[in-house]
């Protein structure tokens, strides 16, 4: 069966699937291509007739990745310039007003679609009785490159487009979402990875400021922002790799998707170019993004925003099976990597590590040292840092970490970055998930426990439940943290003399890549 809603461009005909409306592709904003290739987004002209949103719309041009492995994780559509489309799913169109809980999809701001299968919002919308919307932007080089300074202003982006996008879909759902049964004036942000920092830039952005009321970000929060030096350096450096000018604007604009993929990675991800490695995020330019989204945070411009923040436990592990000199470090060799990622305080950093995991009785070999200091640095400090600035101005701040651990690689990967998607989105039953993941009721008893945190967190602001008690807010005198795993509860401090260690270390160092 079909169902029909109109927004205020058009109307859009969706399809009933055993009672829950599903709404695929709708643009939220006007294709980004021609001469408005590296312009903020503009709102899409509307139609007559009925628009299909049956389809999913295309996905933004990508380099492929690792994890396309896993079939749920795969970018099944074509790729365009014309990419900015939002999904719905809602289990009526009946303006009963329902919290909503928008997805900003994850994949290092190069990589990833609202469309994954991963993703899929069927399971959070029937079980909570709630809106789900998924979205797309702009990635790598036409969603961050910063070419305002490097072209003299002639092509005036800030680096910020993918920002932008999310902003102006977040508009969309604040403007039409009503339609299709949700509350405007109850929205959830969450996102994983580039998707949980881009939740974190959204924090600290003036013009996001009142089109979301809660957030969840996932592995990744308010520390990752290039500086505009950096963010020019890059510019300069893939246009120098294209063989374009910036002098020469229309060569530039003559360059396809597909050659400007190529500025930063290669086709198989490799870059000659280290600082070219994580070339594209968000940019503190001092105009669409102030500063630093933190410092932004500490300065109140998430007041009265509810946040839920939190990683994995060993997030780096997943990376770490693509690094074959870990397996050859010796501590030397550890403290000389590190030194370049730690103000120069790589050897007591290492040696706090070592005390803290022999007390537990853990391995201290360098390669497990590395995994775990990289897995604080870049994703659970950051975390931990946004839970005591906003916790200090709302209550209603939570954390967590999940520490599954994954059966897959023999059990090498141990709970890594990702491996909490599936059980967010209930989707660990799909094509290849259950390798990743594992099988069995305390997967089931996981999953269903960190869905309804997330469902209780998008209708009120508070995560507890009667599947894993109270969660308390976070203080710093308490640090309160709901651990997921064989036994789901709330510690207080948990793995607190590591995160001591990083006392000393600035918030230019945590989360940058």
């Amino acid at each position: 069966m079909s169902t029909i809603v109109t927004t205020r461009n058009g109307k859009v005909q969706g399809e009933d699937l055993s009672g829950l409306h599903v709404f695929r592709g709708i643009p939220f904003a006007a294709a980004p291509t021609g001469a408005r290739r590296w312009t903020a987004p503009e709102a899409p002209a509307p139609w007559s007739g009925t628009r299909d949103a049956t389809k999913f719309g295309y996905a933004a041009p990508q380099n492929p990745v690792m994890l396309s492995a896993l079939a749920a994780m795969k970018i099944e559509q074509e790729q365009s310039e014309d990419c900015l489309f939002l999904n719905v799913w809602t289990p009526a169109v009946d303006r009963a007003r329902r919290p909503v809980m928008v997805w900003i999809h994850g994949g290092a701001f190069t990589i990833g679609s609202g469309a994954q299968a991963i993703y899929d919002g069927s399971s959070l919308a029937r079980r909570g009785d709630i809106v789900v919307v998924t979205i797309n932007y702009r990635l790598g080089p036409l969603g961050f490159l910063r070419l305002a300074d490097v072209t003299g202003g002639r092509i005036a982006s800030t680096g910020n487009e993918g920002i932008l996008d999310q902003i102006a879909a977040l508009t969309w759902v604040r403007d039409n979402i009503e339609n299709f049964g949700g509350d405007p004036e109850n929205v959830l942000i969450f996102g994983e990875s580039a998707g949980g920092m881009s939740v974190g830039t959204l924090l600290g952005m003036p013009a996001a400021r009142g089109l979301f009321h809660k957030a969840i970000p996932q592995s990744g929060a308010c520390h990752t922002a290039s500086s505009v030096a950096r963010a020019n350096r890059v510019a300069e450096r893939v246009i120098s790799r294209l063989g374009a000018s910036a002098s020469n604007v229309d060569s530039l604009y003559a360059l396809t998707p597909a050659q400007l993929l190529k500025g930063a990675l290669l086709a198989d991800g490799v870059t000659p170019d280290p600082e070219l490695g994580m070339a594209y995020h968000p940019v503190a330019d001092g105009v669409v993004l102030p500063r630093k989204p933190i410092d932004m945070v500490a300065e109140g411009s998430a007041a009265g925003v509810a946040v839920m923040v939190g990683s994995t436990l060993e997030e780096w592990k997943l990376f770490a099976v693509m690094d074959p000199g870990l397996a050859r470090l010796d501590r030397a060799g550890l403290v000389a990597r590190l030194s370049r990622r730690l103000d120069g305080r790589s050897e007591e950093m290492v040696s706090a590590y070592e005390a803290a995991r022999s007390s537990r009785g853990e391995s201290t070999s360098s390669a497990e040292l590395f995994s775990a200091i990289e897995s604080d640095r870049v994703f659970r400090m950051p975390g931990v840092r946004l839970a005591e600035t906003q916790g200090a101005q709302e209550s209603r701040t939570y954390s967590y970490m999940f520490t599954w651990r994954s059966p897959a690689m023999g059990g090498i990967l141990g709970s890594c970055h990702a491996l909490e998607l599936g059980f967010v989105f209930g989707t660990n039953q799909l094509p290849g998930m259950s390798q990743f993941s594992g099988t069995g009721a305390v997967v089931e008893k996981i999953e269903h426990q960190m869905q309804n945190a997330w469902l209780a967190f998008a209708r009120c602001g508070n995560p507890s439940n009667e599947s894993i008690g109270d969660w308390p807010g976070y203080t710093e005198a308490r640090r309160a943290t709901m651990i997921f795993g064989s036994e789901t509860s709330a510690q207080d401090a948990p793995y607190d003399a590591e995160r001591r260690a990083w006392d000393a270390i600035s918030n230019n160092v945590v989360g940058a890549l």
